[in-house]
């Protein structure tokens, strides 16, 4: 992931990491489901205190642009990488009828870009 910290800035270096990945997010450079670095792993290769990329996160994820999943991890949400509600929706209701009809997740994948090729 490609940020930079300018310690010149007069922007918080929590609110550069913030607005960093955030346009990362919406230029595409960063897909739904991203997974983000740990906070102390990132801190630790931008040099900054954990706390400090903890706000960015925390304000990443007030704002709905990520998700924190636990022991997962933080990702990426559809709605900062620019996917519309609807196609979250549709994605959302293929996923519920192809698990109701026991297909497994690989075949499911598969069957969703033969499809995307076929149009």
């Amino acid at each position: 992931m490609d940020i930079t910290i300018d310690p010149d800035s007069p922007v918080a270096p929590y609110e550069q990491v913030r607005l960093r990945i955030a346009a990362l997010a919406a230029a595409g450079h960063l897909a739904a489901g991203t997974r983000l670095p740990a906070v102390r792993a990132l801190a630790g290769t931008l040099g900054l205190a954990a706390n400090t990329v903890a706000r960015a996160y925390r304000e990443l994820e007030a704002a709905g642009l990520v998700e924190t999943r636990g022991r997962h991890g933080t990702v990426i949400t559809a709605t900062a990488a620019g996917v519309s509600g609807r196609a979250q929706r549709a994605a959302a209701d293929y996923v519920t009828a192809v698990r109701a009809m026991g297909v497994p997740s690989d075949t499911a994948l598969a069957l969703v870009k033969a499809a995307w090729e076929d149009h």
